[in-house]
């Protein structure tokens, strides 16, 4: 059982797959080989039936929606980030507005009955001399 390294004809996706399973995929794609999920999209397109697609019409919409979509992978990777790192300082930013606002009045009143005790004993100190 011989692994080869083939390419979707319709992403660019590239998997290893046995000569056996490509050839398999290749005689259901009119001689192209598909990944999993564009060979299920086309499927999908002549099951649907809605423009009476045959298989070589569903394979060349569905490299057309590929090519429509496709961008270059470290635009995607650096996207991902950015959004990643967007939630996470809008979610830290939330958690710090919330953690002032559920200690800010604690505080206020811990520095009030302070004052209010520092005042007390300065006057009872100053009264009992």
């Amino acid at each position: 059982m011989e692994i080869e390294s083939v390419k979707c004809e319709c992403c660019g996706l590239k998997e290893d797959c046995t000569q056996d399973y490509i050839v398999e995929v290749k005689s259901k794609f009119s001689g192209k080989w598909l990944c999993g999920l564009c060979s299920e999209a086309v499927r999908d397109e002549i099951i649907r039936g809605k423009f009476a697609y045959g298989i070589d019409e569903a394979i060349k919409a569905q490299i057309a929606f590929c090519r429509k979509f496709k961008s270059n992978p470290a635009v995607k990777v650096a996207d991902g980030m950015r959004q990643m790192l967007r939630r996470r300082s809008g979610e830290s930013s939330s958690a710090k507005k919330l953690l002032r606002s559920a200690t800010a009045p604690q505080m206020g009143q811990d520095r009030l009955s302070t004052s209010a005790a520092l005042s007390s004993t300065s006057f009872l100190s100053s009264y009992a001399s």
